[in-house]
């Protein structure tokens, strides 16, 4: 299409002026990402596209790298990019792979990218697929098909801070999915690095030979042509498990929505080869699509006429929603006989939380926010709900409390919406009896994500709650507060052992409901900032719910209900009684508070009513006179108490609600 470099470069200044006449390079402008990279590679005269036929399988290297929290991961993966030559060196190159905001404030990976680059060894070139994938348990199942996706993994240790609590959960994550793991201690420059006593600590966890742990500085580039080597050399080839002579089936990892064009899919070709034009159906929903634009990350989007065997990449389809673009997916040649890859299963919310507008007038735009984040997040769940004192709003369901905190801040940076998000609650499983129960339950077993839900106790034959696996690693002389904690949220030491002369690690199975909203900050508060958390799903199991209702002189206020285990239920009702007696305003009448499971009372407090002092005229004179202005007094405040309606503000609920 252009015979030089100079020519391209005119196409692109000459196509910027005509749609942006006051445009400078390297401003952000309106027209779509891959126009905008397609145009750059043409300015910077790269106009050769990659031969990717060149490369079968045994040439190709799929890795990812999996750290703990401010490890240099993102470091690390912004080093191997420019050693490959896929980015220039520019001390401006920080966070490459994070292209959302809330990944750079963080310093978090919340969607997984790839970067194909070529890398030569003793002569010969491969095809390495840098697999970068979030690191917190909340996205763990993407993680697990990220990794599904990739035959080796660099487990980067901080050689100051030594192993943490996500460096354990990551570790076995890639073991289970039978990975090669590359140990590499990073941050050796820092001058209290210890490198011996972290690769102590990996051989007593992980067994791992301290001889065979590579060390490098990811900041000063040091080490890193090691590691690409060692990728090279110890990391299997899609071979293994990739068949070039089978029917097409490809591996979808991960999709975000772009306006112009729809889903973007993130795939692995697990067997044959595709190239655009080729009808594709989904093994989840059977929907079929025809591959309009192909490509591969580089890590800039790059067109591409093929992807072959062992591959990744990228494509689009015109698929309208995420959700029919689910992570796990196998996708395959239309009318073809395909066995789905292993592994697939849809996202389960394990958060809910209530989202409303701070003003009513607000509800449109704010609905139209969350949908437009909702198609580049298709596992946040979405169910209208109304309550009496913050109007209408939505019930969201997440996968974890920092999936939650995430989707908030990206609904405030990229949508501009300012919103009330109420504390967050778990699923709970409820079996219920009784014919009439069943039949509007739709079955015996019911999942309560509001606790206004609740079934009548009198059809209750049992309840469950999730609860997790945490994995906690603290310095010794915490010890006796740790316990103390984990005993007070209900939870049942499962392991303890020391990881070296002045570090534990703890399992704890706890309910996830004791966790979702201030353990961690408990944690870190109690512990100076040392100690790390992680935690599994263990799935339900059965434990002793009660639905806490408040009363207002008599009268229950179903927004401040509460699902509460037995044993904590006069604590939290207590608790909540005294919050009210605070928050609430003081009325003509007296105000009865009480926390009541069912008829029983479990606190109660009382709001004194706001008096007039009717003796104030009273000077001296008989007793009898201001005994019967007292009396008249109080009938009139009895009446009140009787028919007067308690009006709770809306700041009073925000206040009681708001996380």
């Amino acid at each position: 299409m252009f015979h030089s470099a100079n020519m391209s470069r005119c196409v692109f200044q000459v196509l910027m002026r005509r749609r942006f006449p006051c445009h400078k390079f390297g401003h952000q402008s309106s027209l779509s990402s891959p126009y905008i990279s397609l145009l750059r590679r043409l300015h910077d005269g790269d106009s050769q596209v990659p031969d990717l036929s060149s490369f079968p399988p045994n040439m190709i290297r799929n890795f990812s790298i999996i750290a703990h929290v401010d490890h240099g991961k993102s470091t690390l993966a912004d080093r191997i990019l420019e050693f490959t030559g896929a980015i220039s060196k520019d001390i401006k190159n920080k966070q490459v792979l994070d292209k959302l905001q809330v990944e750079r404030e963080r310093g978090i990976t919340v969607k997984a990218q790839t970067a194909s680059i070529i890398y030569q060894h003793q002569g010969q070139k491969y095809l390495l697929n840098l697999i970068d994938t979030p690191g917190h348990v909340d996205f763990s199942y993407e993680v697990s098909r990220s990794l599904s996706a990739c035959e080796g993994a660099i487990l980067l240790v901080d050689a100051n801070q030594g192993i943490q609590a996500q460096t354990v959960a990551n570790f076995y994550l890639a073991f289970t999915n039978d990975l090669t793991i590359i140990s590499v201690l990073n941050k050796i420059d820092l001058k209290t690095a210890n490198p011996e006593a972290v690769k102590e600590q990996m051989f007593t966890l992980f067994e791992i030979d301290p001889d065979e742990v590579l060390q490098v500085s990811a900041k000063l580039g040091k080490g890193v042509t090691a590691v690409l080597d060692a990728v090279v050399k110890n990391v299997p080839s899609p071979a293994v498990k990739c068949n070039i002579d089978t029917p097409l089936r490809i591996l979808l990892f991960d999709s975000w929505f772009d306006r112009y064009r729809g889903v973007v899919c993130l795939i692995l070709v697990v067997d044959g080869s595709m190239k655009k034009g080729d009808y594709i159906t989904s093994s989840h929903s059977g929907k079929t699509y025809e591959v309009k634009d192909l490509g591969i990350l580089t890590p800039q989007e790059t067109p591409i006429p093929h992807l072959y065997t062992g591959q990744v990449g990228y494509f689009t389809a015109n698929i309208r929603d995420t959700k029919d673009a689910m992570v796990g997916d196998t996708f395959h040649q239309r009318g073809a006989q395909c066995q789905p890859l292993p592994g697939f299963r849809q996202a389960k919310p394990m958060v809910f939380a209530g989202v409303y507008p701070m003003d009513q007038s607000e509800h449109t735009a704010l609905k139209a926010a969350i949908d437009r984040l909702c198609l580049n997040d298709g596992s946040v769940t979405v169910q209208t709900e109304a309550s009496s004192a913050l109007g209408q709003g939505w019930r969201l369901g997440f996968l974890g409390l920092l999936h939650m905190d995430v989707f908030n801040q990206r609904l405030e940076q990229e949508q501009g919406a300012q919103v009330i998000t109420t504390t967050p609650s778990v699923p709970y499983k409820v079996t219920v009896r009784g014919a009439r129960a069943i039949r509007d339950y739709r079955g015996d077993e019911v999942m309560i994500t509001n606790p206004t839900l609740w079934p009548d106790i009198s059809v209750i034959v049992d309840t469950s709650e999730p609860f997790v696996l945490g994995t906690i690693i603290f310095p010794d002389n915490y010890l006796g507060a740790i316990i103390g904690l984990c005993q007070e949220r209900r939870g049942v030491q499962q392991e303890i052992r020391n990881l070296d002369a002045s570090r534990i690690i703890m399992m704890y199975k706890l309910p996830l409901n004791e966790i979702v909203i201030d353990f961690f900050d408990t944690l870190k508060s109690m512990t100076s900032g040392y100690a790390t958390f992680d935690y599994e799903d263990l799935g339900f199991e059965l434990s002793s719910l009660e639905k806490l209702d408040i009363l207002l002189n008599g009268h229950p206020v179903p927004e401040l209900s509460t699902i509460v285990h037995s044993s904590q239920a006069r604590k939290i009702g207590k608790s909540m009684c005294e919050k009210l007696k605070d928050t609430l305003p003081k009325q003509m009448f007296q105000i009865a508070i009480q926390a009541c499971i069912g008829s029983n009372v479990l606190a109660r407090t009382t709001i004194k009513a706001v008096r007039k002092d009717v003796l104030a005229k009273c000077y001296g004179g008989d007793i009898s006179r201001k005994m019967k202005l007292l009396k008249r007094q109080a009938e009139g405040k009895k009446r009140m108490k009787m028919y007067g309606n308690i009006e709770v503000p809306k700041e009073t609920f925000i206040d009681i609600l708001k996380r």
